[in-house]
């Protein structure tokens, strides 16, 4: 039974829970607010508020006892110089301990320890207010005049530097962009003269589809005329051979009719040749 044992042992040993505090301490009087569990805020809250009253007597024997637990001459100094004077009309409730909530992952209850008088001031920045432009009536020239002769403070002066950097930057990548743009277009251009020229000597070379047509028809009014030409040969040919098979005809029938006559009748023409002979 753990009957009035109140110490905190953080699931750590005597060594380690000692080095623990110490650490949890330091960093306090170092930083004046730290964030931890909730535990180790409650274990290192009773730490340094004995060490603050101990810092109180500001003797030989309390500056060896705070030197005991934190083991660092320089936060010694600055306990018992800065920290302790601080809290003199105190009576005890040197921190405060502030809830954060439960931690991601492991679900652990957070907390901030802090010094009392110690908290973090916010301090909030003011935001410039705008300068309303108040009408002219006069011309432009005397508002660049007027503009021109009111002294302007450095850092205008060094904004409008920079913005007059950027425009001239702008307008050079502007340039460079608009002769990229002209050469592209010159280029486009000489190649579209290049296909025109092309095509026109593809075109002069080509005979045209009316020309083309033209010879075609030619050429079939010249096909009927060679076949008449053929014809007119072909009926040569065949009267030529008509011809020929007649002449033959008559040949054999006159052949056949010498044959046919009697031996007298070869006789007679003999005679009347002798009969002529001897007139």
């Amino acid at each position: 039974m753990r009957h009035r044992n109140k110490t905190k042992k953080l699931g750590r040993t005597k060594s380690h829970r000692r080095a623990t505090l110490r650490n949890l301490a330091s960093a306090i009087i170092q930083h004046q607010q730290i964030k931890t569990t909730m535990v180790k805020a409650k274990a290192a809250r009773s730490a340094i508020e004995k060490l603050i009253t101990v810092g109180k007597k500001d003797t030989v024997a309390a500056r060896r006892q705070a030197f005991k637990l934190l083991q660092n001459h320089l936060l010694v100094k600055k306990l018992f110089d800065e920290i302790a004077p601080t809290f003199a009309d105190r009576n005890g409730g040197y921190s405060r301990i502030i809830k954060l909530g439960q931690r991601r992952g492991d679900g652990a209850e957070l907390a901030i320890l802090q010094l009392v008088g110690y908290e973090p001031v916010k301090v909030e920045e003011k935001k410039p207010a705008e300068k309303k432009k108040k009408k002219t009536t006069g011309t432009k020239k005397e508002e660049k005049v007027a503009a021109d002769s009111v002294e302007k403070p450095e850092e205008t002066k060094k904004t409008e530097a920079k913005v007059k950097a950027a425009e001239k930057a702008e307008k050079k990548e502007e340039d460079a962009k608009e002769a990229k743009d002209t050469k592209k277009t010159e280029s486009k251009d000489e190649n579209e003269k290049d296909k025109v020229k092309a095509a026109d000597k593809v075109k002069e070379d080509k005979p045209s589809k009316k020309e083309a047509k033209a010879t075609e028809k030619d050429k079939k009014d010249e096909k009927p005329a060679e076949k008449e030409v053929k014809a007119g040969k072909a009926d040569d040919k065949s009267t030529s051979k008509e011809d020929a098979k007649k002449a033959e005809t008559a040949d054999n029938k006159t052949e056949k009719t010498e044959e046919s006559k009697s031996p007298e009748d070869k006789k007679e023409p003999e005679k009347d040749a002798s009969a002529d002979e001897k007139k």
